[in-house]
């Protein structure tokens, strides 16, 4: 969309202004959205990187952001780097202690200020990262145009501890691969997990949890970005859903088919409560037949959806 004043005019994707047309306009704003991608547990951005390169390719604004103590900020445990220590692994207090929703909340919306001012904004969530978006959603509603879920948590009638000891999540492979927390969670500020073993049927595990439809190259790449600490504190108050402010927000649900760590029947309750709540602002649903991490490897098919919903929300901008 390019504006002058109060005027504005949509263009086609591909289509461009001519230079006197482009003079006559005057001043020229290009309106186009930006994508801020939230990572889920006991990762970072980079979970992102082939989503955000493929959305700059098809010529849209797109970053992921690190919650607070991941990425480049995270404190990885010494006893966790080369020749493993697992006494200091399980002893060693971590940076991610103290860390909570609240500071998820005010990092992305500090992003999303900032983006807003270039144009409307799509926040994307994956896993874990639909709780930090739906706490965005109800403390901001103004900074977010559209809300798009991936195999994300979703609360609206239950906390996301009651949601994993629901019926809908018996079948989750999650908690069946083998991997343990390492020391006393209280005692070192964080769930610690050895994404890094090479216990051979663990692997196995994990490969069926959370990628059976990828390679065991692929795995390996995708542990190596894991990091180790995962935040203890939820606010569960301010991760449910809230009719009067997120409730406003346009949104879309992706459906990962081939889950096996968030079934498609958790995933449905999440979509079937959400609409419950808002019933003129239902999801827009979509699936796709893809593994929980299987869509960031391969995004191509995910991005379609984006690509074309990007579309919609710079029509409906103010």
């Amino acid at each position: 969309m390019v504006r002058r004043g109060d005027d504005s005019v949509v263009l086609q994707p591909g289509a461009t202004l001519s230079a006197p047309a482009a003079e006559r306009l005057g001043r020229v704003w290009l309106v186009t959205a930006t994508f801020v991608l939230v990572h889920g547990a006991f990762c970072n951005s980079a979970v992102w990187g082939s989503t955000v390169r493929e959305l700059a390719l098809r010529g849209h604004r797109a970053l992921a952001v690190d919650l607070p103590g991941h990425g480049l900020a995270a404190t990885i445990p010494a006893g966790y780097l080369g020749a493993q220590d697992a006494q200091a692994l399980a002893t060693e207090p971590s940076g991610m202690a103290g860390i909570s929703t609240a500071d998820d909340v005010a990092a992305v919306t500090d992003v999303l200020r900032r983006a807003h001012e270039h144009g409307p904004v799509v926040l994307v969530g994956a896993s874990r990262g639909g709780l930090t978006l739906t706490a965005v959603g109800n403390a901001a509603p103004q900074l977010v145009d559209h809300l798009v879920y991936v195999s994300a948590w979703c609360c609206v009638d239950a906390t996301a501890g009651e949601y994993a000891a629901g019926p809908e999540n018996a079948t989750s492979l999650l908690s069946h691969t083998g991997l343990v927390p390492l020391g006393d969670p209280t005692t070192i500020g964080a769930l610690r997990l050895n994404w890094r073993t090479s216990d051979p049927a663990v692997l196995d595990r994990l490969q069926e949890a959370i990628l059976a439809d990828g390679t065991r190259a692929e795995l390996l790449a995708y542990l190596h970005a894991q990091e180790p600490d995962e935040a203890l504190v939820v606010d569960e108050a301010a991760t449910r859903a809230d009719a009067a402010t997120w409730g406003r927000i346009p949104r879309t649900y992706v459906r990962l088919t081939g889950d096996r760590s968030m079934p498609i029947a958790l995933q449905d309750r999440f979509i079937a409560e959400a609409d419950a709540l808002t019933p003129d602002n239902p999801f827009e649903v979509h699936s796709l037949d893809s593994s929980h991490v299987h869509f960031q490897i391969h995004p191509e098919r995910f991005v379609e959806i984006l690509d074309r919903l990007a579309e919609r929300v710079i029509t409906a901008a103010p």
